[in-house]
């Protein structure tokens, strides 16, 4: 890592996280699993959102072009608060930010509403620390449907829950801006995933309040999050796996394109790969680390993270230590 410019108005992260490198050394507790335990709120949060989605799917065509190309924009804005922001910026460290871009990525991301910034962060790591294990909390190892959504309509794994606080999670929590957007996590996504999705095209051109709601608001939320939990669960069951074939995640061209997100395998393999402009493989564009030209006016990133990949061990590392079974 570069000397620390103490000077410099950029955001420097303290010393490299080692909290998202796979633990092999954690093993699986014998014996039967838990039992699932389900969250009613959720499944009907879940289901209320995916019934309102479809019927916002049903109005798109009669929505004005204006509302077409804002929804789009809030598309996008929400998945680079997650791909740009809790993923390479929070969870990984893959690059340094400024204030400005800080502010502006935690306001992508409370439109997103995938949990706050400091809880998003943490269970990314757990599950890179603990990839297909009990403690990894969407383990694809059990199958499509738990680590695309069910994960979520569940209680946690108990492992899930300790592995998470036994992370050090110190530069987040030093972080202001992150512990903002946490402690006004609630005000926020009701302002930026709902409000204002709905409000501008309704107050600005004139769109139907019915139709500004479920297209901008919840048809968009619920595409954001379906490609997000794609990389969960598609990304670690189909696709292309260079390097190694006997760990799960891949690259999948399908989900790197909703996701708007390139080289999931090669990120999986080192965390360093998603500072890469390029995939490792194919010289694909990745769409966060162009984002330096988008943001230049604000400084918005300094000099990336230098480190080395160390890819064979990490390789290695990353097989899972055992599979999920049945309770016997």
């Amino acid at each position: 890592m570069p000397d620390r410019d103490i000077k410099s108005p950029i955001w420097h992260p303290e010393p490299e996280t080692v909290e998202d490198v796979f633990d092999h050394t954690y093993k699986e507790k014998a014996g039967p699993k838990p039992p699932s335990v389900i969250v009613w709120r959720n499944v009907f949060l879940m289901s209320f959102l995916h019934v309102g989605a479809l019927y916002g799917l049903f109005l798109f065509p009669s929505a004005s072009v204006l509302t077409w190309i804002w929804f789009f924009a809030c598309l996008l804005f929400s998945a680079l608060g997650i791909t740009a922001g809790a993923h390479r910026l929070w969870s990984h460290r893959s690059y340094k930010a400024s204030l400005p871009l800080r502010i502006f990525l935690a306001f992508a991301n409370s439109m997103a509403f995938q949990n706050d910034i400091y809880e998003w962060s943490r269970d990314h790591r757990v599950h890179h620390k603990y990839s297909e294990t009990d403690a990894d909390p969407h383990n694809a190892v059990r199958g499509f449907f738990f680590s695309h959504i069910g994960w979520l309509l569940v209680r946690k794994h108990p492992d899930v829950i300790e592995k998470g606080r036994k992370l050090e999670l110190s530069d987040l929590k030093a972080d202001k801006v992150v512990m903002f957007q946490r402690r006004f996590y609630k005000s926020s996504v009701l302002l930026m995933c709902f409000s204002v999705p709905t409000l501008v095209p309704w107050l600005v051109w004139g769109e139907s309040l019915w139709v500004a709601y479920f297209v901008p608001a919840l048809l968009r939320y619920a595409l954001v999050l379906n490609a997000t939990w794609l990389v969960n669960s598609a990304a670690h069951m189909w696709g292309n796996r260079p390097y190694d074939g006997s760990i799960n995640p891949r690259e999948n061209r399908f989900v790197a394109f909703s996701a708007i997100e390139m080289a999931h395998f090669s990120c999986s393999l080192c965390r360093m790969t998603s500072t890469n402009g390029l995939e490792i493989t194919a010289f694909t564009t990745n769409t966060p680390r162009r984002m330096p030209t988008l943001t230049t006016l604000c400084e918005a990133f300094s000099s990336l993270t230098s480190a080395g990949c160390w890819s064979a061990s990490i390789r290695t590392s990353l097989r899972r230590d055992a599979s999920w079974s049945s309770a016997t």
